[in-house]
């Protein structure tokens, strides 16, 4: 660029640093004046200027560049979207709007990349004011710049290019086209990607297998064939290699090439025997110049190669053997064995007799080259020497062979040995008898023949070893015996035995056939468990398919006899299965106590033999409880009647609870919510008590909550509601509330009409029901004519009955009773009504006297009749009598009926005066023609006549 003549100047960047190279600008051919065009005119200009650029570029390309300015940015890959790379317009000095000029001598400048291609998508141009930032897709400069040839790899306009003076850079071209025509020029934007190092070391491979000979001197070095490699460049490659564990025989050392490239060497750094190890295993770490560095791994296995640094060793120098003369061809003398502590080929031992051993020894004897075993190979006769000194030689490659000297004395017999010939009746292979277990007693095994060859000597036998086997001649031949077994024999007991047919002649010589009697096995054993009774538990509410134990059984039998397969019994639920190989018994389902606590049922072992055999154990299984149950009421209001005044800590009720848990979770306890000041309950029994006694009057009824807690870990509870009503008891006299004094009295005129209301008796009473329903009657008279005056049983309103005459006039004391109705015992009270009749008051304190003196009054017990009416005044009390004697004398006779009863028909009275008055509480009978602030005016109207 610098011999082209271009300027070079520095712009700051956002991004990093620029160098802007730029020519003076020239005037496009054709272009009119700045500003002598409008905005369509503008965009004429473009279009015929992108037009000229694909047509006529290649052939006016010195034109073109000469017009070019190029700009050069760099930043770090990997950068977030809205990062400043550049502004262009500031970089290339470029007017803008605010400048000096005007706006509108200035027309506004366009910044447009020529060729959207693989650059455009990394980076947004802003249009207006030039700006270069990143966009959202990220820059990774190892995917971008995969050659590191200088060569562009992708073509156009905006492309990626590793063109630059440093091998590391990694460019990004851009073409960036700046209007209006005024200011035109193509600008060439390259932007160097920096790397970082986000990329770690990487081995090729995770496994690298490097193989060492055991002779390698110390400082040998070996190429590791498969370095690290790490895409980041410069520092941030790899830089250094070591290893976790050298075992103090190795290093790492590192070398560079011309081309940068770093290659690690293993370097021997003491001796290595491969008999002693043979291999390494360790741990290769390679690691980058980054901050902070990142590493790679990957294991090294070193394999130490054998060579041949040992040679066959004997481990005796002599070896001593006898040898009878009348063995026969074959015999086994004896066998030599050399060790070499080499591998393969360098191990390979052979071996001769040395050029010692004499023609005749070498003969008699036949020595197996790679065995090592040596046999008579020709007949002994008289002429053959009696001893006989081998010596042998262990060849390995490129050693000195090892020497032994084996002596071998020949025993010169002069009469043959016994003869011992088998034939066999079982079934034998190779000397080697099969007999199945469970054989009946006395088998036959096989017959043996005892003879003499020279037919000179008695020969005996006899049988030599262990086990339930007899050798018994056979009769009533002679030298016949035979081999049959004593008892049953039992594969699981013992499934080999060994035993021998000695045969020996009277001078004293020995023969032995050696006889093997493997047991075959029978499928006589039926499996096993390991407990006839499996007891398990399980937790309630447990998750599907929940693992509860693995059965075991064991059979004796060998093979496919002796494998076990489990099965559920018919009466185990079918939520339980039991896995056929493996014995884990599960269940499906959850399980729940409350429904069923207990399971038990039977499993089967059966083995693979014919026919099969089996054994059954029992499982039982107990759910365990958990506290998933709240403790429940049996009913969830409670209501208890309870006469008033009932006595403290008296028995109200008993709260009936229950909670489906077991032990401690099922243990409830019970306490009031409300009202604990005066109610208690019994935790243990549930009864509910009033620590006072309750009074009607104050309270009629009792609303409590009561909660029942279980014993659970986190507890449970439940609440119920108690309503507790109150009886009535008659236990509150009626109250007189008018006439208020017995000392007051009230004025009447003789001119008073018969019939004619003069005064009225008023009471309450605090109780309710027949208790509160209220009686007057008059009990005791005194005056002139005291039958003249009349009360109202129901109303207490006292009338005028007869017209008064001159004789009628002075003072009337009228003693009134105001009774209830309660049971079994009315109360009541007593009030003195004084009526004086005259024309007017005279001498009030005349009267006064009168009402001090102690009334002569004598009392009439009658009790009132409120249910007959008022107009049948002729009526005596004392028709009522028969009736009250006849109830007397029913309820003597049968008292709790008529209890029963009466306390019935009170309550029916007691509900029709409920509908009769809106207070349940008291009922006041008054006059109709009275109100109630006329009550509450009489008796001052009285006391101030």
């Amino acid at each position: 660029m610098g011999s082209r003549g271009k300027e070079k100047r520095r712009a700051g960047g956002g991004a990093g640093g620029l160098l802007g190279r730029s020519r003076r600008r020239q005037r496009w051919p054709g272009m009119g004046p700045p500003g002598g065009r409008g905005s369509s005119s503008a965009r004429g200009s473009l279009q015929h200027l992108l037009l000229f650029l694909l047509f006529v570029g290649p052939f006016n390309c010195f034109a073109s560049y000469s017009r070019a300015t190029e700009l050069f940015y760099s930043l770090n890959e990997g950068l977030p979207a809205g990062v400043l790379i550049g502004s262009l317009a500031r970089d290339l000095r470029l007017p803008t709007a605010g400048g000096q000029h005007s706006a509108s001598l200035q027309p506004p400048l366009s910044f447009t990349l020529a060729s959207h291609g693989l650059g455009g998508q990394y980076v947004q141009l802003d249009n207006r004011s030039g700006e270069l930032h990143t966009s959202a897709m990220e820059i990774d400069r190892e995917a971008l710049c995969v050659e590191s040839s200088g060569a562009t790899i992708f073509g156009g306009s905006a492309a990626v290019s590793s063109s630059s003076p440093s091998p590391e850079s990694c460019l990004l071209l851009l073409d960036v086209l700046v209007l209006p025509q005024e200011y035109f020029r193509l600008v060439k934007v390259k932007i160097a990607i920096r790397d970082v190092n986000d990329n770690a070391p990487r081995f090729p491979v995770p496994h690298i297998h490097l193989s060492v000979p055991e002779n390698a001197p110390v400082n040998t070095r070996l190429a590791i064939e498969h370095p690290a490699l790490d895409p980041d460049m410069g520092t941030n490659g790899v830089q250094t290699y070591r290893l976790r564990d050298n075992y103090g025989v190795f290093t790492l050392d590192v070398e560079e090439n011309e081309n940068g490239e770093r290659t690690p060497y293993l370097i021997v750094m003491g001796a290595l025997d491969r008999e002693t190890q043979d291999e390494y295993v360790t741990v290769i770490v390679a690691e980058d110049g980054g901050t902070p560095p990142l590493v790679g791994s990957a294991t090294l296995t070193i394999g130490i190669s054998d060579i041949n640094d040992n040679c066959p060793q004997f481990n005796d120098s002599q070896l001593n053997v006898t040898l009878y003369g009348n063995s026969s061809l074959g015999t086994h003398v004896a066998t030599v064995h050399a060790v070499d502590m080499d591998l393969g080929s360098n191990a390979q031992i052979t071996y001769s007799y040395s050029q010692k051993v004499p023609q005749p020894s070498r003969d008699l004897f036949h020595l197996n080259e790679s065995t090592g075993a040596i046999t008579l190979s020709t007949k002994v006769d008289g002429d053959t020497l009696r001893l006989h000194r081998l010596i042998i030689l262990g060849n390995g490659p490129g050693c000195i062979p090892a020497v032994i000297t084996v002596l071998v004395t020949i025993i010169k017999v002069m009469m043959r040995p016994p003869e011992v010939v088998p034939r066999f009746i079982a079934n034998e292979v190779e000397g080697v008898v099969y007999l199945k277990e469970l054989e009946p007693i006395n088998t036959p095994i096989a017959f043996f023949t005892i003879k003499d060859p020279d037919e000179k000597y008695k020969v005996s036998c006899y049988l030599d070893g262990d086990g339930p086997f007899r050798l018994s001649p056979y009769k009533p031949y002679n030298n016949e015996y035979l081999l049959e077994t004593t008892k049953p024999l039992d594969f699981e007991t013992q499934q080999l035995y060994e035993m021998s047919v000695v045969a020996w002649n009277s001078e004293g010589f020995h023969v032995k056939k050696v006889i093997k009697v493997q047991v075959l096995d029978d499928n006589d054993n039926s499996p096993v468990f390991s407990e006839q009774l499996i007891e398990l538990s399980i937790e309630e509410n447990n998750v599907p398919n929940a693992f509860l134990t693995k059965l075991h059984a064991t059979d004796a039998d060998s093979g496919e006899r002796g494998q076990v397969s489990y099965f559920l019994g018919p009466d185990a639920p079918s939520y339980f299965s039991l896995d056929k190989t493996t014995g884990v018994l599960t269940v499906s389902t959850q399980l729940d106590r409350e429904e069923k606590e207990k399971y038990r049922y039977t499993v089967k072992a059966v083995d693979s033999g014919f026919p099969p055999r089996e054994s059954i154990a029992t499982v039982t299984i107990t759910v365990l409880d958990k506290n998933d149950n709240s403790p429940r009421f049996i009913n969830k209001d409670f209501s208890f009647f309870v006469p008033e005044n009932f006595p403290g800590f008296g028995e109200i009720g008993v709260i009936s609870v229950t909670d489906a848990d077991a032990g401690q979770n099922g243990w409830v306890a019970l306490s009031v919510l409300n009202g604990s000041d005066i109610f208690v309950i019994d935790t243990g029994k549930g009864v509910l008590r009033a620590k006072v006694s309750l009074d009607r009057e104050q309270q009629s009824s009792y609303v409590l909550w009561i909660e029942a807690v279980d014993g659970g870990d986190p507890a449970l509870s439940s609440t119920a509601k108690i309503t507790i009503l109150l009886l009535d008891i008659n236990d509150n006299p009626p109250l007189v509330l008018f006439p208020q004094s017995n000392m007051s009295y009230l004025l009447v005129l003789p001119s008073t009409l018969p019939g004619s209301p003069i005064t009225e008796v008023y009471a309450v009473d605090k109780d309710t029901g027949m208790n509160a329903v209220i009686a007057y009657s008059i009990i005791g008279r005194r005056g002139p004519r005291p039958e003249s005056f009349r009360i109202d049983p129901k109303t207490g309103n006292i009338t005028l009955e007869e017209s008064l005459m001159q004789n009628d006039y002075g003072l009337y004391r009228l003693l009134v009773k105001v009774s209830d109705h309660g049971y079994p015992e009315p109360l009541h009270s007593t009030v003195m009504v004084n009526l004086f009749v005259n024309d007017t008051v005279s001498n009030e304190s005349y009267i006064e006297s009168l009402l001090r003196k102690e009334p002569d009054i004598s009392v009439e017990e009658k009790q009132p009749q409120i249910s007959i009416e008022p107009t049948h005044k002729k009526m005596e009390s004392a028709s009522c009598m028969p009736t009250l004697v006849a109830l007397s004398v029913i309820s003597l006779g049968s008292i709790a009926l008529v209890t029963g009863m009466g306390i019935y028909i009170c309550l029916r009275k007691g509900k029709k005066h409920h509908r009769a008055d809106e207070n349940l509480e008291v009922q006041i009978p008054l006059n109709g023609r009275i109100n109630l602030h006329m009550l509450e005016k009489k008796p001052m109207e009285i006391s101030n006549i």
